[in-house]
């Protein structure tokens, strides 16, 4: 197979900062890449959240679903380390986006570069929906 490559955009719309905690950490002592995937869902959380969008509305039951994830591993996280992830919007279409992580130490350091597939969703009818000019809108801004 392949190595997975993931592609950063020239811009980043949001930065969050995420500590590596204990429970983070597998058998050879460094982040485990079940406990990225956990972390990079925080982010993108806040992400959305900059952005005025949610991935779950309870009200009106719309949202959105990850349609795929890729991973591209580059250095070790420990305990201790802080987590910098920068995030962009990129590839809209009418159905969703993705989303391209950056994931460095504050330090500097490379950990991951990563990108997941969101759709719009309505749970309503357990089928597509498009996204919205306005999330679109928002997306894209600078």
């Amino acid at each position: 197979m392949a190595r997975v490559k993931v592609a950063l955009p020239e811009t980043f719309s949001v930065t969050v900062e995420l500590p590596v905690r204990i429970t983070d950490l597998n058998y050879g002592a460094h982040l485990g890449n079940d406990a990225l995937v956990s972390l990079l869902h925080e982010a993108r959380v806040q992400f959305l959240r900059h952005m005025e969008l949610a991935e779950y509305n309870p009200a009106t039951k719309e949202g959105m679903i990850m349609s795929d994830l890729a991973v591209e591993y580059k250095g070790e996280g420990f305990y201790g380390d802080v987590l910098r992830v920068q995030m962009a919007a990129t590839d809209l279409h009418k159905y969703g986006f993705d989303v391209v992580y950056h994931i460095q130490t504050t330090e500097g350091r490379d950990i991951a570069r990563a990108k997941t597939g969101m759709l719009c969703f309505d749970y309503n009818t357990r089928k597509l929906a498009l996204l919205p000019e306005a999330a679109a809108a928002r997306l894209v801004a600078p």
